[in-house]
């Protein structure tokens, strides 16, 4: 299970952090490790760590000087945060631009709305339907990738052109690309069969309510 949340600069501040269980008592002391953790951070760090506690796990993506960091449970699949984090990270360098998340005079928290975007997204991680999922597309394309690492390795063997190997590394990213979008399509329809009789009926009651005072 993803817990929390958040995109932290690497001076400390904070441009989000999703709404979590207050209730949780072991909280407040995981987070005091994720500062710890900012603290210690460079730009030459690690670009992707796990750091794992009795319970707990604080996994970190880090890319622009800006780090990217979810608490989770210990047995959550480690491979599942960091790709979360990566679609979260991806999403938030889209939809701003980096010289304003970069401003030294911005305040804390001033992307606050990102968050309805981080809870849509940690509940398709959540899951265990999408994690299936995505673990069999990680394995489908890990298959490709091995297959193609092959054929290059015959290629150079036989003393082939460089132009037919150029073809097969083609060949590699278009499959990647391919199943980086089945994946996204299998999230995104597992949200709708979870969320979408509730927006039906929603606007049913909409159409009523205005049917009835109109």
């Amino acid at each position: 299970m993803i817990i929390s949340t958040q995109i932290v600069r690497l001076d400390g501040l904070v441009l989000v952090a999703s709404v979590d269980d207050r209730q949780m008592q072991e909280l407040g002391d995981l987070k005091q490790n994720v500062r710890s953790i900012i603290k210690k951070l460079t730009p030459n760090s690690e670009p992707r760590a796990s750091i794992e506690s009795s319970k707990h796990s604080i996994h970190y993506v880090l890319n622009d000087s800006v780090a990217y960091l979810a608490i989770t449970e210990r047995s959550y699949p480690r491979k599942l945060a960091l790709t979360y984090l990566e679609d979260v990270r991806a999403e938030f360098q889209t939809s701003y631009k980096r010289n304003d998340y970069l401003d030294p005079q911005l305040r804390p928290y001033a992307y606050s709305e990102f968050d309805r975007f981080i809870e849509r997204t940690k509940k398709t991680y959540q899951d265990s339907r999408a994690t299936g999922n995505l673990d069999r597309l990680n394995d489908e394309l890990k298959d490709v990738t091995q297959v193609m690492t092959k054929n290059i390795e015959d290629l150079l063997y036989r003393g082939d052109s460089l132009e037919k190997m150029g073809d097969m590394s083609s060949r590699l990213r278009e499959d990647s690309a391919k199943y980086k979008r089945a994946a996204v399509k299998i999230n995104w329809e597992l949200l709708l069969k979870q969320y979408g009789p509730f927006g039906a009926l929603g606007l049913v009651v909409l159409i009523l309510l205005i049917w009835r005072f109109s």
